[in-house]
């Protein structure tokens, strides 16, 4: 099967996991809030990367190196997912979605304060035009100010924080070492978070089996887009990542009955375009 065409079946993988964890999110939000959320999810993602580096005979590659760096990568991460968490029960799905989208917008912006990387024309005028795209999806006035839509645009501040630090410790370090120190991390940053309060509560019986699905569906999900990225240039990748947005606005009308918003999709056409039309400079100028 030709590279492109796998690249393409990978990422529709990774929307069906997307999606699936942010129903499985919601199901469960109603009995544990998003640091036990957070917390059950690492402890289940413990055991599925060891399990996983047992029978692939990657145990070796985890090392000590670079804790420093480790750290600072999943603060950003952990951030941003409980931010998101919050998010998916606070307002409409395809909303979150479409600020998620703008999180390559700070990956420019953190790889330059962080990477020392250039900051071009092109991907300033991305970020200008992404930033006109996050106006027309939250069209922010006091009436319609919601927390929902500030976490969520926080959110994706968080997930582009942990991709610039993931690019530092790809050169180094190998994904199984990574995907390890997110897992033990990040248990131990919900377990300190949920038990502040002297009360962390157990999943109950109903909601066990979606904090699994969270648990897989998320490991599922970046590993699909990773691998789809490295099979398929992002031209052709992009694309059909952006069916994440009709899929969720869809789930979210037929299974929790909300609208369709025209303008959250037209702002998240917009912050799409801004994000193509970079990647498409962006691979123009390498060739």
């Amino acid at each position: 099967m030709h590279d492109t065409l796998r690249g393409c079946l990978w990422m529709t993988g990774a929307i069906a996991s997307f999606t699936v964890m942010a129903v499985a999110g919601r199901a469960v939000s109603l009995d544990l809030d998003t640091f036990e959320i957070m917390l059950y999810r690492s402890l289940i993602g413990i055991a599925i990367v060891l399990s996983v580096a047992g029978m692939a005979g990657t145990l070796s590659h985890i090392t000590t190196r670079n804790m420093r760096t480790h750290l600072l990568r999943n603060l950003f991460h952990f951030s941003g997912q409980n931010l998101w968490f919050f998010s998916i029960t606070a307002i409409p799905l395809a909303q979150v979605f479409a600020l998620e989208f703008t999180s390559p917008f700070w990956v420019m912006l953190l790889s330059a304060l962080i990477l020392g990387e250039r900051l071009t024309p092109n991907r300033v005028g991305a970020a200008i035009l992404g930033f006109i795209g996050i106006l027309i999806v939250t069209r922010p006035s006091p009436e319609t100010a919601d927390i929902g839509q500030l976490t969520a645009a926080l959110a994706a501040i968080g997930f582009a924080g942990s991709a610039v630090f993931t690019r530092l410790l790809t050169r180094t370090e190998r994904i199984t070492c990574i995907l390890f120190w997110l897992t033990v991390m990040q248990a131990a940053f919900g377990l300190v978070c949920a038990g502040i309060d002297g009360d962390i509560a157990l999943p109950a019986a109903d909601s066990l089996p979606w904090v699994v699905l969270i648990a897989f569906a998320g490991l599922v999900a970046h590993f699909c887009l990773t691998t789809a990225l490295s099979l398929a240039p992002a031209t052709v990748v992009m694309p059909i990542d952006f069916a994440r947005l009709p899929v969720i606005a869809l789930v979210g009308m037929l299974v929790y009955a909300e609208a369709l918003d025209p303008l959250v999709l037209l702002g998240a056409l917009v912050i799409f375009g801004a994000n193509y039309a970079n990647i498409w400079f962006e691979t123009r100028k390498t060739r």
